[in-house]
């Protein structure tokens, strides 16, 4: 839309020009082309936030390099044209049927070109809530998403454009689930960077930030039908290590109790649900303990209900972006699968 809506000013512009060659006139071109320029600058350096499709910065392609190149050379004619004290001899005076070629070849070649060009998004960064229709992860929309498989695969940085592509065995549907939930994680967790926002939204510490970790869970979300959602995790992460607290990563949970089989397999070998078996609590919901050979917790101390989760993170990881912590730490995973560390999008 924001293309159409240039390009509409730029013919308008001009035809007006054609008909009505006055010094008004080329002060509206002037200012179009500079904007075009300017917009186009934007895009590159940081993205436009409120244009869909433009909100991420991209690097420089040929045929919007090739656009931008035109548009320049018409802001600087205009510029010359408009320059008061001018000197006539200085003119370029190229045949207007040799400009008309020159344009003419460059266009065709930019139209060519463009047929490869690519946006960085369309990853869900300014979809906030589409991972699941209907808050249920049932529906992830994954079918209008298509990835090339074979492209090489690259590290998960979430400052760049999400790409999840190359892992054997993943279908584009799988692909293009695991990178929204990505990016729409991305786009709503930060509201939970403040720790005393969080617990003042019934999020409490399960005591464990000595270990350089610490989790905040809120009992209300984990007994509600919704999943995958940055507005409602059932739990958050934060790195304690530097004797703060910095969001890193929200660790979802299905609805407490279901069973491990029955987690939803949206990313394919991309994602990898587990549960933690291992570790006992006590009255105030704090870890206190790990169980013992048998499994049994100390006296006193109880294991909760074993309840599927997974990580997303916000930050590089050297197993990639749904990554558990320590190998999963004696927890659980499906039955036949092997522990998953995902080194080709790792850091």
């Amino acid at each position: 839309m924001a293309f159409t809506a240039v390009a509409a000013f730029q013919l308008a512009w001009g035809v007006l020009a054609l008909v009505r060659g006055n010094r008004l006139v080329a002060v509206l071109g002037l200012l179009i082309g500079t904007g075009a320029l300017a917009g186009w600058a934007l895009a590159k350096v940081s993205g436009i936030p409120f244009v869909a499709g433009l909100d991420q910065a991209e690097p420089i392609q040929t045929a919007d390099g090739l656009a931008a190149g035109l548009a320049l050379t018409s802001v600087l004619a205009l510029g010359s044209a408009l320059w008061p004290e001018h000197d006539a001899r200085l003119r370029l005076k190229a045949p207007l049927p040799l400009m008309a070629v020159g344009v003419s070849v460059l266009t065709v070649f930019g139209m060519v070109t463009a047929g490869s060009h690519a946006h960085a998004a369309g990853d869900g960064h300014g979809s906030h809530g589409t991972v699941a229709a209907d808050h249920h992860g049932d529906e992830t929309g994954a079918g209008d998403h298509v990835e090339d498989a074979s492209a090489a695969t690259v590290p998960y940085d979430p400052t760049k454009p999400i790409d999840l592509s190359g892992v054997e065995g993943v279908t584009p549907e799988q692909q293009a689930a695991a990178e929204n939930i990505i990016a729409v994680t991305l786009h709503g967790l930060p509201q939970w960077a403040d720790p005393a926002h969080a617990e003042a939204n019934g999020f409490h510490s399960i005591g464990d930030g000595f270990t350089g970790t610490e989790h905040f869970v809120n009992e209300a979300h984990m007994d509600d039908d919704v999943i995958l959602d940055p507005d409602v995790p059932e739990s958050l992460v934060y790195d304690t290590s530097g004797g703060g607290r910095r969001l890193v990563a929200a660790m979802y949970m299905l609805k407490r109790g279901t069973p491990l089989e029955q987690a939803p397999d949206l990313g394919g070998n991309l994602m990898q649900w587990h549960t933690h078996d291992n570790l006992c609590y006590n009255a105030d919901g704090k870890v206190r303990g790990i169980t013992d050979a048998s499994g049994a917790c100390p006296a006193g101390l109880v294991k909760p209900v074993e309840t599927p989760m997974i990580h997303v993170w916000l930050e590089p990881h050297p197993c990639g972006p749904f990554a558990a912590l320590e190998g999963i730490a004696g927890g659980r995973i499906p039955d036949g699968e092997e522990v998953l560390c995902d080194h080709a999008h790792g850091d």
